[in-house]
């Protein structure tokens, strides 16, 4: 198995080496692209080091059975046949392909057989917050049909990269210094704040980063299902949170919804508002799973629920999906050449 990763010095890059370690992913071969600034970095995978390559378009993926690419849109589209020319399943980080109708959007534990499905050898990892959510959703879809959702994210500075993670940190030692904080890479100060905004707006007034949530949730769950969001970026380091109410077909009460998430793929109930437990950002950074808590019925309808989530958006809102991705591919089709 020879594995490439485009991207390798970011945030998601250094990610994947992790998580692959971790999951004691099969790999024979690791190669290691990215921009000229970070070319000749060097990286210890497994004992070895690896020298990071300048991403350029030539025969460098030749014999790549999976690369795994987080380096921006313009990257993925300007090196997606230089990555699969020859064969490589390229499973994309980037907002580059997600909508594309022939490349699939995956989830794992929602539509991982899509995955086998991919005309163009591409397939798209989705946005962060719409992986945390539809784990979640798919629970309870399975009891009743979801006609329609209203979430309100809370997403953390490290949804922006490392270097928004440093900022934040930076932004708070300027401020108890006494000093003007830095304002670079958010529209204002994050330190002490909540911003309502996460990308740009569109025509509609929701931003690009909402409007995701509703197409991408659309195509990964093959539904109707309307998405309406709000987008918050907040002052955490490392972790999403998201509240969201539902409407299903029927009424679906708060055991079956309970019972629903603790046995649902990807997700662990944290639920005992008694006990005040119930999941928070600042002890679910670094894990894997989507955690769910707050469930309860919505009182202003009868066939609504409300819940909450927390998921690291690097683990898996980006680079652990990705990982499950190659795995389910790997995994179902040794099952497919056995039967």
């Amino acid at each position: 198995m020879k594995v490439a990763i485009v991207g390798a010095s970011g945030a998601v890059g250094q990610e994947f080496l992790k998580v692959l370690d971790e999951r004691n992913f099969p790999i024979d071969e690791l190669l290691l692209f990215g921009s000229s600034r970070s070319a000749g970095r060097e990286y210890t995978f497994r004992g070895k080091p690896i020298t990071v390559k300048e991403l350029k378009h030539n025969d460098d993926f030749k014999g790549v059975d999976i690369a795994f690419t987080s380096a921006g849109a313009g990257i993925s589209k300007e090196f997606a046949e230089t990555i699969t020319r020859y064969g490589a399943i390229m499973i994309d980080n980037s907002s580059a392909f997600r909508m594309d109708e022939e490349v699939p959007l995956v989830v794992p534990e929602v539509n991982g057989d899509d995955a086998f499905v991919r005309p163009r050898g591409i397939i798209a990892n989705p946005n962060c917050t719409t992986i945390q959510m539809v784990v979640a959703l798919n629970a309870i879809e399975s009891l009743s049909h979801i006609k329609r959702v209203h979430v309100a994210t809370y997403q953390a500075a490290s949804g922006a990269g490392a270097s928004a993670m440093a900022e934040l940190r930076k932004q708070y030692e300027q401020i108890v210094a006494g000093e003007t904080p830095t304002v670079e890479k958010f529209f204002f100060q994050l330190a002490y704040n909540l911003i309502p905004q996460v990308d740009v707006f569109t025509d509609n007034l929701y931003t690009k980063e909402e409007m995701k949530m509703f197409h991408e949730t659309r195509k990964i769950m093959h539904s109707d299902i309307a998405v309406s969001a709000t987008c918050v970026r907040v002052p955490v380091m490392r972790a999403h949170s998201e509240a969201i109410w539902i409407e299903t077909e029927r009424p679906v009460s708060v055991s079956e919804a309970r019972e629903a998430f603790a046995h649902a793929k990807g997700v662990v109930l944290e639920d005992d508002p008694g006990n005040r437990v119930y999941p928070m950002p600042l002890n679910k950074a670094g894990n894997d799973p989507v955690y769910v808590g707050r469930v309860r019925s919505d009182i202003s309808n009868p066939n609504g629920l409300s819940f909450w989530t927390v998921s690291d958006q690097i683990k898996k809102g980006a680079a652990l999906n990705a990982v499950q991705i190659a795995e389910y591919l790997l995994e179902h089709s040794k099952l497919q050449s056995r039967e």
